[in-house]
């Protein structure tokens, strides 16, 4: 009894020193590391959600480019960052499938971070060429079936969200397709238009023009709902194959952070991304806004899951970057 008199004083004490820090969170400038270049989807909604965060919470955000390794090197800095609050990371679904790509990784995602705030979903969409013989996914999963050798797909490049999509396709329909990897949707535009390949698996900003214009086709985009920008295109689990794992733009932190504060940053997070500005921008970028916005650990176990889900994907395709 004594010595549990003397530990709860000591508890509530240290809680309420926990909870004094949260409140004076932030008391200096915050960086923001993005850990791709400069101009890239990530870093242009880093930058607009860092003017707003310092409104929001009093401090300068800096974004700070750290680019390199497909994301890794910026990752691996924020892991050893001391667990603060003041080192931030806003990074894409490729940090992920890291694991099951690269043999000697510097971090894991899961252990070494501290998930703070879901910001956006990224889908992608499923394109073919206007004149093409396939007008549905029901189309391609048809052809595929009768001739293994008579579908290839585009995407971003081995081991790319895109890449990874289209070998879900293929496992879950039961059919054969051509993996055809290119440096980016610009790259794979000619051989897409030109028939080339037969379709391509992309990103939503670069080939909305194309399919508004009347050259490209969709026949579905990734992720569990429609995109206001093309309301007729269909989910591809709408469309038969039962997948809707999206890819997302999101905050982290190193592992160790104080709940409190990361929960400070996931009201203040979740409050900026809310706001029209932010949801434009999104939605100019092909991106959707997150509703509803989870909690730190709502995102933490969703996180956790969409790591073993890409993971279990990228093992079974057999791709790799090293």
């Amino acid at each position: 009894m004594n010595l549990a008199k003397r530990i709860l004083p000591a508890l509530a004490l240290a809680l309420a020193v926990c909870a004094g820090h949260a409140q004076t969170y932030p008391s200096r400038p915050v960086r923001l590391v993005v850990p791709f270049p400069a101009g890239g989807g990530t870093d242009i909604v880093a930058r607009k959600m860092a003017q707003h965060l310092h409104e929001e919470l009093g401090q300068v955000f800096i974004v700070d480019n750290k680019s390199g390794a497909s994301g890794n090197i910026g990752a691996e800095s924020v892991a050893r960052s001391a667990p603060d609050g003041y080192t931030l990371m806003l990074t894409a679904a490729p940090f992920a499938i890291a694991p099951a790509l690269f043999k000697s990784l510097g971090f894991d995602p899961v252990k070494d971070f501290t998930p703070v705030a879901e910001v956006a979903s990224v889908p992608l969409l499923v394109v073919t060429r206007a004149d093409s013989p396939l007008k549905s996914i029901a189309d391609l999963v048809a052809a595929a079936k009768k001739d293994g050798n008579a579908i290839s797909y585009a995407s971003f490049g081995n081991g790319s969200p895109p890449h990874l999509v289209g070998e879900r396709m293929k496992a879950l329909a039961g059919i054969g397709m051509t993996h055809v990897p290119y440096k980016g949707s610009q790259a794979a535009l000619p051989d897409l238009l030109s028939g080339q390949v037969a379709v391509g698996i992309l990103d939503v900003v670069s080939m909305t023009p194309l399919i508004k214009s009347g050259r490209l086709r969709a026949l579905a985009i990734t992720g569990p709902q429609r995109t206001p920008v093309l309301p007729d295109v269909p989910t591809l689990t709408q469309a038969g194959i039962p997948f809707d794992t999206v890819g997302w733009y999101a905050m982290f932190g190193p592992a160790g952070m104080d709940p409190a504060i990361t929960a400070r940053l996931n009201g203040a997070v979740n409050k900026v991304m809310a706001r029209p500005d932010m949801r434009s921008l999104l939605l100019a970028s092909g991106s959707l806004s997150v509703d509803p916005a989870p909690t730190a650990a709502q995102w933490a176990a969703a996180f956790k899951d969409n790591v073993q889900v890409w993971g279990e994907v990228a093992r079974a395709s057999g791709a790799s970057v090293e």
